[in-house]
């Protein structure tokens, strides 16, 4: 059995062993199901009386105290009828067997306790040992809304200690280091109930979000057409583009002089319109267009989390416009563009995923064949392992995703490259090739941040807040020891700002070791420390985040050090 095999059916017995506790402890509590999650496993349950969150400690000790009983956990199968007489006081229980197919169904035991399941244990109870329950929340049955409520405990569970202890580190980091709560810290975004799941950007948070924009448009320069679409048109474009069928629900709408427009939820129509503005020969092919647009999707109040799920954001979008020959140089080129953009934040991980023809496709099948080959040839040339997700690919063209990883391990959905045979069709898109025949272009979709918000809420986490010293909305502030410093310290400062960064000075009145804790709070990279010792040498000393302190440093020397740290 290899580790993850091991792990599925160590959680799962950690589902039982929940259940177990829970029965002896509360008597006459229902259970319903308990399946197993990515680090451990959740149970739903009825119990008489609501669990209170003081209840998680007794409930984890008394999984302890059952685990050191020595009991193996057995399976067999029963016939239905039987199992339903186990069941006659649980309701849930007996609409599993109802909608289990066949004429038995198994149960699994763990000395007198048993439950309704299809297997997959380890072989004693003893073997759960590295887990911690970690939270109580409220569940429906099936998740029906409609249906009955339930109280659902989840917990944590590895085949480790350390393995445990890595990951509740990684909880507390996340708590403590949640971009939402960085945001508020670092003064750089809010949210309002009077706009539900839009941020709003304060000033250091906008100079964060203008740099991202303005560090892809330094790697695309000569290169990329910007262009700018608007963010209301007309209800017609979106029927044409397919959005209005498929894409409805998410979508907001306006109406003016009886006319229904719709705001844009994607770039894809606007940019499609703009090839349309002219006729284009083979030779102004590959076409790449780029755009940060503003776009708006409902998303449902309890989806709603920070930067990561919003209900207005602006993406990256490129689309590019090529034939069928052209989609492998263009792919390699925009791999080549994903590299230099992740590296620069420090992501040093990247998965590909190559997503091939689903059932449902449009377009030729040669079309396919020949799209997919050339994504499939673009990662191969370049070295780059991927994934095969057979099937996976949008109805419209094959795509590559890109997944990356932070800091704390997780896998973030950024990045994504799809081919689309489809909108060039739906909208007649046209060019005229070398023997004058018209001929359809193939679009390209990429995003590369894939939105702005939610990308800046990755990074701080990624970063801890720490972003780098080129993105930072404030690099350098200035701290004098005592006020005689002062204009010396103004002299510093113009020539920070003369050069181009981003400087203050601190001009409270406040002891030199509270201007350094203000700094560090608000994770400024560069502190300036200017005393008496200062001024009278024509020096500065740099103090850096970490504590790091040197001295006796030229302005001119500071400053050239400073340049080449804020330069792309």
């Amino acid at each position: 059995m290899n580790k993850s095999d091991y792990l599925h059916d160590l959680r799962h017995s950690a589902a039982h062993l929940i259940a177990h506790a829970v029965t002896e402890l509360y008597p006459g509590t229902l259970l319903t199901i308990g399946p197993v999650t990515d680090t451990g496993f959740f149970y739903d349950f009825l119990p008489p009386k609501n669990f209170k969150e003081d209840d998680l400690p007794l409930i984890e000790e008394r999984m302890r105290q059952i685990a050191t009983r020595g009991l193996r956990i057995t399976g067999k199968q029963v016939p239905k009828d039987e199992a339903r007489k186990l069941y006659a006081h649980n309701p849930f229980k007996l609409e599993l067997i109802d909608q289990i197919p066949g004429d038995t169904v198994g149960i699994y035991s763990q000395g007198d306790f048993f439950d309704l399941c299809r297997g997959g244990h380890v072989d004693e109870v003893g073997a759960v040992q590295h887990f911690k329950l970690m939270n109580i929340s409220g569940s429906y049955w099936r998740a029906d809304r409609n249906g009955q409520a339930l109280q659902r405990i989840t917990g944590v569970c590895f085949a480790t200690k350390q393995e445990l202890e890595a990951h509740l580190k990684m909880l507390e980091d996340l708590q403590a280091y949640d971009h939402r709560r960085l945001g508020k810290q670092l003064d750089l975004f809010s949210f309002r109930d009077v706009a539900p799941g839009v941020p709003f950007f304060h000033n250091k948070g906008l100079l964060i979000y203008n740099k991202l924009i303005d560090f892809l448009r330094y790697l695309r320069a000569g290169t990329y057409h910007e262009i700018r679409t608007p963010m209301v048109m007309n209800e017609s474009l979106w029927r044409t583009s397919g959005h209005y069928d498929n894409y409805r629900e998410n979508m907001y709408f306006t109406s003016a002089e009886d006319v229904n427009f719709c705001i844009k939820p994607m770039n894809c129509p606007g940019a499609i319109l703009h090839y349309q503005e002219r006729p284009h020969s083979y030779r102004e092919l590959p076409l790449r267009l780029a755009e940060f647009g503003h776009v708006h999707r409902f998303e449902l109040s309890g989806t709603l989390h920070g930067l990561f799920r919003v209900r207005a954001f602006t993406q990256d979008d490129a689309h590019l416009f090529c034939t069928l020959d052209q989609i492998e140089q263009e792919v390699l080129g925009l791999m080549q563009l994903v590299d230099k953009l992740y590296s620069k934040f420090g992501f040093k991980e990247i998965k590909r995923f190559l997503s091939t023809r689903p059932a449902k496709w449009m377009g030729t099948e040669e079309g396919w064949d020949r799209a997919t080959a050339a994504l499939k040839n673009a990662l191969e040339k370049q070295g780059f392992a991927y994934e095969v997700d057979e099937g996976g690919g949008a109805f419209y063209g094959p795509k590559i995703d890109m997944k990356i990883v932070d800091a704390m391990g997780r896998e973030w959905q950024c990045g994504t490259i799809q081919v689309d045979f489809t909108q060039p069709e739906n909208f007649k898109l046209e060019y005229i090739d070398g023997d004058q025949s018209r001929k359809r272009p193939v679009m390209i979709h990429v995003a590369l941040y894939g939105s702005i918000e939610r990308f800046l809420g990755i990074l701080l986490e990624h970063t801890k807040g720490f972003v780098p010293f080129w993105l930072a909305p404030l690099q350098v502030r200035v701290l004098t020891i005592t006020d005689a410093q002062m204009p010396y310290a103004q002299g510093v400062l113009e020539a920070f700002r003369h050069a181009g960064l981003r400087a203050e000075l601190d001009l409270s009145g406040d002891q030199i070791s509270a201007k350094i804790r203000r700094a560090q709070t608000e994770k400024v990279p560069w502190m300036i420390v200017v005393g008496q010792k200062e001024v009278d040498q024509q020096t500065l000393t740099l103090r850096h985040l970490d504590g790091k302190q040197e001295f006796g440093l030229k302005l001119d020397a500071v400053l050239a050090r400073a340049q080449q740290e804020a330069a792309y």
